[in-house]
C-alpha cells in the first residue's frame, strides 16, 4: 500500500500591495464593521455582496483569495474579519479616500455631494507619501467634509460618539457630527437643510404615521423625512 505525506497548506503571503479590487472589499469590510463595539465582529458574505453591488457568488470567490492573501479571515457559516495585515490596508484606503475628499473640497471647490464618486476612482493611486504630502497641505485635517474621521498615518482612528438623527427623541438637542457620504441626491438636500457637520440641532417632533421629523437648525425649522434623518448621525 502506497503511503505518501500530506502537504501543509500554503502559507499566506500578502501582496506588497493589494490590488485595486482587493481595496474595494477590504474598505467594504472596514465599514460594514467599523460601527460594531465587538473586536470579534464580522461581516457575512451577502453583506459585502450588497455593499460592493457584487453577486454572492463573485464577493465569496474574492474572499477565499483573500484569506489566502492573508488580508481577511474567513470562517465557514461565520462571517469574514479582516487580519491585522488588512486591516491596516484598509485604513490606508479610507484614509486616502477621507483625505482626497477633503482635498477635492477645500481646495479645489467640489461640491461635498459630488467628492464622494471621484475619491472612489482617486483613492487607489496615491501612494502613503502623496497623500501625506496632501495630509500636511490641509493642515492635518482630523474630519473630512462629512464629518467622517480621517485615519492617522499609524491607524489610529478617533472615536465619534454619535446616534442617528432618526433616534433622537422629542425635545432632544445636539450637533450633526457625521452624514452618509453615498447618495450625492440626499447630500445635496441635507445640505439645503442646513444639516451639515458642526451644525446645532434640536428635535421638535414629528408628523404623524411615521412622517417626517421636524428639527430646529440654523434659526429655522425643517422638516426631515426619515430616510434622510436616518443618515444624519447627532452627538
Amino acid at each position: 500500500m502506497a503511503t505518501g505525506t500530506i502537504s501543509p497548506p500554503p502559507e499566506r503571503v500578502p501582496l506588497s500591495r493589494p490590488s485595486p479590487a482587493v481595496q474595494d472589499y477590504l474598505k467594504a469590510i472596514y465599514m460594514l464593521l467599523e460601527s460594531e463595539e465587538d473586536p470579534d465582529a464580522v461581516a457575512t458574505t451577502s453583506q459585502v455582496a450588497d455593499a460592493l453591488g457584487v453577486t454572492a457568488a463573485s464577493a465569496s470567490n474574492m474572499l477565499k483569495r483573500m484569506d489566502q492573501l492573508g488580508y481577511v479571515d474567513l470562517a465557514k457559516r461565520q462571517g469574514v474579519g479582516l487580519t491585522v495585515e488588512g486591516r491596516s490596508a484598509a485604513l490606508e484606503v479610507v484614509r486616502h479616500h477621507r483625505l482626497l475628499e477633503t482635498y477635492l473640497v477645500d481646495r479645489l471647490g467640489v461640491p461635498w455631494d459630488e467628492v464622494h464618486r471621484e475619491a472612489e476612482v482617486l483613492e487607489h493611486h496615491i501612494s502613503p507619501a502623496l497623500g501625506a504630502r496632501i495630509d500636511a497641505a490641509l493642515g492635518h485635517p482630523d474630519r473630512d467634509p462629512h464629518g467622517h474621521p480621517i485615519p492617522r498615518p499609524q491607524g489610529e482612528v478617533v472615536a465619534v460618539e454619535d446616534e442617528p438623527l432618526s433616534l433622537l427623541a422629542d425635545g432632544a438637542s445636539g450637533v450633526v457630527r457625521q452624514v452618509s457620504d453615498h447618495d450625492g441626491q440626499l447630500l445635496r438636500y441635507l445640505g439645503e437643510l442646513g444639516l451639515v457637520p458642526d451644525a446645532e440641532i434640536v428635535v421638535i417632533g414629528r408628523k404623524p404615521f411615521g412622517g417626517p421629523i421636524l428639527v430646529a437648525v440654523g434659526g429655522r425649522e425643517v422638516e426631515v423625512p426619515p430616510e434622510a434623518a436616518a443618515a444624519v448621525r447627532v452627538g
